[in-house]
């Protein structure tokens, strides 16, 4: 049963990769939690839904790629910042206990939901694209890399309001998550392979293949119809995943 749940839940996965840019991170780490039994679900979720995320999101980058949705000005070189910060970011989750790392996940989620709804330029884009600046570049960059590997969801969840206030569309915002999501994904999952107790540390090989399992179908699938959401359904959707995942953590916990 366990494996059938990572499954389907690996299938939707796939659909949020696509459409959302998550990866696959909002969906399995509240899943992987939950099944795990032992010390450190927390860490072995984490740490699984990174490797699930390298994956996920090398595979949705080729796909978006080939539709002409990647803008390299967006995302070079703050790929670059990002990949500094997710060094800090796993080896800090790595030294953390497991109590403290789910309620900062939870408490990011809300955070996140908080300020999609509240704070204008998500839910409605607001004017034509600009450009990032120096300090979003170099500084936010390094932030986003820290918060996404500490807490093992990429980067989609601050690079997709990031793109969005920038006045982005949600397909162009959510399309280039992906490819910034990868540098998270490489490095996390290389310190967690190095941590903890198990033959590759905290990794669960055989969750992370069940999940696989699920979305590499459905992301070649989703891909199709992802380009047809209209731009404020997809984002009030954005939204609603997250609150979706911020109740799977609580009542998990």
């Amino acid at each position: 049963m366990p494996t059938l749940v990572l499954v389907l839940f690996g299938c939707l996965s796939g659909v949020t990769t696509v459409l959302f840019g998550f990866g696959g991170g909002f969906v399995t780490v509240p899943v992987v939690a939950a099944v795990t039994t032992g010390v450190d679900p927390m860490h072995i979720a984490v740490a699984t839904s990174t490797a699930v995320m390298v994956v996920n999101s090398a595979t949705a980058t080729v796909v978006q790629a080939r539709a002409g949705r990647l803008r390299r000005e967006y995302l070079w070189p703050l790929a670059a910042f990002i990949a500094m910060g997710a060094v800090a970011g796993s080896v800090t989750a790595a030294e953390t206990g497991d109590p403290t790392l789910r309620v900062l996940f939870a408490t990011y989620l809300g955070v996140t939901i908080v300020d999609s709804v509240l704070r204008g330029g998500f839910l409605r884009s607001q004017g034509d694209p600009r450009p990032l600046s120096p300090i979003t570049t170099t500084a936010g960059g390094a932030g986003i890399g820290a918060v996404a590997s500490f807490l093992g969801v990429g980067g989609s969840v601050l690079t997709v309001p990031l793109l969005r206030r920038k006045g982005l569309a949600m397909a162009d915002a959510t399309a280039m998550a992906n490819p910034l999501s990868l540098p998270v994904a490489v490095i996390g999952t290389a310190v967690y392979a190095s941590a903890g107790s198990g033959p590759v540390g905290y990794l669960d090989p055989l969750a992370g293949a069940a999940l696989l399992a699920g979305s590499l179908p459905t992301i070649a699938l989703v891909r199709r119809v992802a380009d047809r959401l209209p731009d404020r359904v997809h984002a009030i959707a954005y939204v609603l995943l997250l609150a979706t995942a911020l109740l799977a953590v609580a009542l998990g916990s």
